[in-house]
C-alpha cells in the first residue's frame, strides 16, 4: 500500500502522484488529496485505485454517486479542472498557447447542480435481484437503489424495474425524452418471445415502448434488436431542433447542454453555399446548419441513424439536407465546401480524413470533440497544414465525470 499526494488530474480522470518508483496514476483521487492506494507496474508508470482517503479535498462531494462518476467534487469545483484539461491538451499535444473560452456548464435540471442530467442509462441485473452498476474495468457489481444522475422522467421506471422479476436478462437500458416526458426500455439478453408478456406489462405501467436486444459479444445493441411493443422512438429537443431518439441509438444524453453547443456551433459556422458534416449521426447539427447554407450533406455510416435523420428531415420539411450513408473517408468526393463539420468518436480523425481536409482546404473546419487529447492532436496537424485555431470552448455534458466536450473552429490562413 502506497501513501500518495495527488498533484493534479490528467486525461482519463486519473490523479497524478509521484513515488520513489516513478509517476503513479490513480483512479479515485482528487487534486490535493492524500490517499492510500494499491499500485501495479505498467510500462512507464505505476497505476492503481484509491483504497482509502487520508486527507480529503475540501470540496469533495459526499452524496452517493455511481461508480462511473469519477470526479466527486461539488459541481462548481469540477469546472476549473475540466477547463484545465482542455488548456493542458492544447499546450502539451497541439503545442498551442491559446486559452479556451470559458467552459459552458451543464444546465441545471433541479435544485442541486450537476445531477439528473442523463436521459440514457444502462444497468446490469444483480444476481440477488435489482439493478446494478459495473465498476469500471471489472465485472464487479454495485447494486443501486437510487441513481442521482438520471433524468427525473426515468426515476419511476428505474424503481419499477428495480423490483421487477427480470429473469434471464443481462441488462436493461433506458432512454428518456425530456421534451415528451416519456421513457423507452430495452431488455438485453435472453430470448424475445418469453419477454413479450413483460413488455406488455411495462407498457401498462406507462413505459412508452419496449425493445429486445440480443446479448452480443460485439457490444450492446450490436446484434439483433426487435420491438416488443409500444413506440420505438421519441422526440427530443436539442436547442430548438426536435430529433428522434431511440433506446438503442447514440444520441447526446444531456440534451440541454448539447442544444446549447449546437446553437453556438451554428453561429460559428457562418453561412455559404455548401456545408458537409462527417460522423453526422442522425444529423442534429446538420439540421441546425440547414438554414445557413444552400446545401448541407450529412455523412454517417449507421443505417439506423441515417433512417432517423431522414425521417426527421422529412417531418421538418428540410429540403436542402442530403444524407450519405458512408464512411467519413468519402469526404474528397463531397468537396469543395465552405464548411466541413466533424464530430468523430474518441479516437479522433483518421489520417485519411485529416489528409482530405488539408488537400481539399475548406475555408472553415468546425470540430466538435469528446476527447481533448485526440482533438488537440488533430488540431495540431491542421494548424501545421495551414489552418488557424480561431475558437475553442469546453462544454460540460457529463457532470461528476472527467469527460469534457470541446467546440472549436479552425479557419484557413493566418
Amino acid at each position: 500500500m502506497f501513501r500518495l499526494h495527488i498533484e493534479k488530474l490528467v486525461p482519463g480522470g486519473l490523479g497524478l502522484a509521484r513515488t520513489p518508483g516513478g509517476v503513479a496514476l490513480v483512479r479515485g483521487g482528487l487534486p490535493g488529496e492524500v490517499v492510500e492506494a494499491e499500485l501495479r507496474p505498467r510500462k512507464n508508470h505505476l497505476e492503481g485505485r484509491v483504497a482509502r482517503i487520508l486527507e480529503a479535498h475540501p470540496e469533495r462531494y459526499t452524496g452517493f454517486l455511481p461508480p462511473s462518476a469519477d470526479l466527486p467534487l461539488v459541481y462548481p469545483a469540477q469546472l476549473p479542472l475540466k477547463q484545465g484539461l482542455v488548456r493542458e491538451a492544447l499546450a502539451r499535444v497541439a503545442k498551442l498557447d491559446l486559452e479556451p473560452a470559458p467552459i459552458e456548464p451543464s444546465p441545471p435540471y433541479g435544485p442541486e447542480l450537476g445531477l439528473h442530467y442523463r436521459t440514457a442509462a444502462q444497468y446490469a441485473l444483480h444476481p440477488l435481484g435489482g439493478l446494478a452498476y459495473r465498476y469500471p474495468g471489472t465485472h464487479e457489481l454495485l447494486r443501486v437503489d437510487y441513481d442521482p444522475l438520471i433524468a427525473k422522467p426515468m426515476e419511476p421506471v428505474f424503481h419499477l424495474l428495480r423490483g421487477w422479476p427480470l429473469g434471464g436478462l443481462d441488462e436493461v437500458a433506458l432512454r428518456a425524452s425530456l421534451y415528451e416526458g416519456r421513457v423507452l426500455v430495452a431488455l438485453v439478453g435472453g430470448a424475445p418471445r418469453p419477454l413479450r408478456r413483460d413488455a406488455q406489462a411495462l407498457l401498462r405501467e406507462g413505459v412508452a415502448g419496449v425493445v429486445w436486444a440480443e446479448a452480443s459479444p460485439k457490444g450492446r445493441f450490436r446484434g439483433l434488436v426487435r420491438p416488443l411493443g409500444g413506440e420505438v422512438g421519441l422526440l427530443e429537443e436539442f436547442g430548438g431542433v426536435c430529433a428522434t431518439v431511440s433506446v438503442q441509438s447514440f444520441a447526446q444524453v444531456n440534451p440541454r447542454a448539447a442544444g446549447r453547443l449546437y446553437q453556438e456551433a451554428a453561429r460559428l459556422a457562418g453561412s455559404g453555399r455548401k456545408a458537409v458534416e462527417l460522423y453526422a449521426g442522425s444529423g442534429v447539427l446538420s439540421l441546425h446548419l440547414a438554414p445557413r447554407f444552400e446545401e448541407v450533406v450529412a455523412v454517417e455510416i449507421s443505417r439506423d441513424a441515417v433512417g432517423r435523420g431522414e425521417a426527421d428531415r422529412r417531418r421538418m420539411g428540410v429540403e436542402n439536407l442530403v444524407f450519405h450513408r458512408d464512411d467519413a473517408r468519402v469526404l474528397p468526393r463531397l468537396l469543395p465546401a465552405e464548411l466541413v463539420a466533424v464530430n468523430p468518436p474518441r479516437a479522433g480523425l483518421s489520417a485519411e480524413v485529416v489528409r482530405a481536409l488539408l488537400e481539399g482546404r475548406p475555408e472553415r473546419v468546425l470540430y466538435i470533440a469528446c476527447d481533448p487529447v485526440t482533438w488537440a492532436r488533430d488540431v495540431g496537424r491542421l494548424v501545421q497544414g495551414g489552418y488557424r485555431l480561431a475558437f475553442a470552448r469546453p462544454y460540460d455534458f457529463y457532470p461528476f465525470t472527467h469527460h469534457v466536450e470541446v467546440l472549436s473552429l479552425l479557419v484557413l490562413g493566418p
